[in-house]
């Protein structure tokens, strides 16, 4: 998923708690969800960073060598600009892009 062209909010925002709960009906179990999905989205943001910073390691004893890569810096600053997991989780609940099932109740 690109996280990077999202219209989630970079600041804190009050949502409507029945926006949240209506595709559930019920709030914690919408926000139980929510926060899986954030987790997901962490771990991923986390995997990509670390595959992008690889690129930029360096596998030298030498403690002589001690240097600030511009690019390096600027892939980390991009990321930290990015909206927070949970953000990002919310709005894809609120985009109806999360796909959720509860397992105790019947398939349709």
């Amino acid at each position: 998923m690109d996280y990077k062209n999202t219209k989630a909010p970079n600041t804190t925002v009050t949502y409507d708690k029945n926006k949240i709960e209506e595709p559930t009906g019920n709030i914690y179990e919408a926000i139980t969800i929510i926060a899986k999905r954030a987790d997901q989205i962490s771990i991923d943001l986390k995997n990509e960073l670390v595959e992008k910073l690889e690129e930029f390691a360096t596998y030298t004893d030498s403690l002589d060598e001690v240097f600030e890569n511009k690019e390096q810096i600027e892939v980390s600053k991009f990321y930290e600009k990015l909206p927070k997991p949970t953000a990002l989780a919310v709005q894809e609940w609120l985009d109806t892009k999360i796909y959720y099932r509860n397992p105790e109740e019947p398939q349709k």
